[in-house]
């Protein structure tokens, strides 16, 4: 009998458990599609934008909204056309000196392992000898990376689309919006909306100028040092600044440990420059240009950048400011605003009655 009336609460602790696993797995999907969703209405904001412009002077939406999008795509061609050539020619003289690249750094590890140069040489052989012999073990990773890409690609293609859309006819999504809410309500949810808008595209900007600062730095510093393929550190490491504080340590580790092949010195010095551009980003970009401009504080800012993170994952990092900023909206209109006007009511009625005489709820 006692073991009958455990059987009922097996069975709910199995069913919770499944029930955990379950929302856990959903959860991960939901995050993606949560992102993908912002990622879209990022993208259709300046497309928007752009066809108010051009829709007030003459031209179709539809045709305003395809003049924006072709010309991102315009010059998104032209900056890879400016740096690929060059970063061709880097890779060619990369190639004629990997022989001695090797051996620079068979030396240094032998070093600093106290192994003889010709033994790490060896060991290196019998890894790389692994994958050569066993092809299947080197061609399953490199299929699942080109299937990876080619799911980012379509997905970035449908992003693109879809803002197009949302750009070519915005009112109604946003007339459905705000239907949702009660109707006493609804201009508040146009102003949040108007809130959010501008703070993205604030934020748009703030990021493209920090890419383009931060990328003219770095190049200049690595080609000062004279170290290899500055253009393409640069470009890459210019890109992980949309993760504010955080992208310019990530985009200098492969940078160092490049420069540690040439010597100690040369990696010392690449550390610096990316030293010195990340306190320029640090204590002027982002306070100046992103946080003035999102209207967040920088602190708040790296705080939630390591939330996020945490949330989302790595692919969240790269939408963290929106997200922080929308949380910050959402805060302030839905409970700061409502608390200090209730405040405010409360305070003007205690400045209306005189002191010493009954208030409102004492009167007869």
């Amino acid at each position: 009998m006692p073991l009958y009336g455990h059987v009922p609460v097996a069975y709910r602790a199995v069913f919770l458990a499944a029930g955990l696993i379950v929302f856990g797995l959903l959860f991960q999907q939901l995050i993606t599609l949560l992102v993908a969703i912002l990622v879209t209405v990022i993208i259709s904001i300046p497309l928007a934008l752009v066809a108010d412009r051009l829709e007030s002077r003459g031209v179709p939406r539809a045709a305003g909204a395809l003049a924006a999008v072709l010309a991102g795509l315009a010059v998104l061609a032209g900056v890879i056309a400016l740096i690929i050539p060059p970063f061709i020619d880097q890779a060619e003289e990369f190639v004629d000196e990997v022989p001695a690249t090797v051996e620079d750094l068979e030396e240094l590890v032998g070093d600093l392992v106290g192994a003889d140069p010709t033994e790490v040489g060896s060991s290196v052989q019998d890894f790389l000898e692994r994958y050569v012999d066993d092809p299947e073990a080197l061609i399953d990773p490199i299929t699942s990376i080109g299937l990876s890409v080619v799911g980012v690609l379509g997905a970035l293609i449908f992003m693109l689309l879809t803002a197009y859309f949302i750009a070519v006819r915005p009112q109604p999504l946003i007339d459905g919006l705000v239907s949702l809410f009660p109707p006493g309500r609804r201009d508040a949810a146009l102003h949040l909306m108007g809130r959010l808008r501008d703070s993205w595209v604030g934020w748009l900007q703030g990021v493209l100028v920090d890419m383009l600062l931060t990328g003219v730095l770095l190049y200049v510093g690595l080609s000062l040092i004279g170290l290899d393929f500055a253009i393409f550190f640069a470009v890459f490491s210019a890109l992980l600044v949309v993760i504010p504080y955080f992208g310019a340590i990530l985009g200098a580790i492969p940078v160092v440990l490049f420069a540690l092949a040439d010597g100690p010195g040369t990696a010392l010095a690449a550390l610096i420059v990316y030293i010195v551009v990340q306190q320029i980003e640090s204590n002027v970009t982002i306070p100046l240009v992103m946080a003035q401009r999102v209207k967040l504080h920088p602190a708040l800012i790296a705080i939630g950048v390591i939330l996020v993170g945490q949330l989302f994952g790595f692919v969240g990092l790269f939408v963290a400011v929106p997200i922080i900023s929308a949380i910050v909206i959402l805060i302030d209109e839905l409970w700061v605003k409502p608390l200090e006007a209730k405040k405010g009511v409360v305070a003007a009625s205690e400045l209306a009655t005189p002191e010493g005489s009954p208030g409102p709820a004492a009167a007869p």
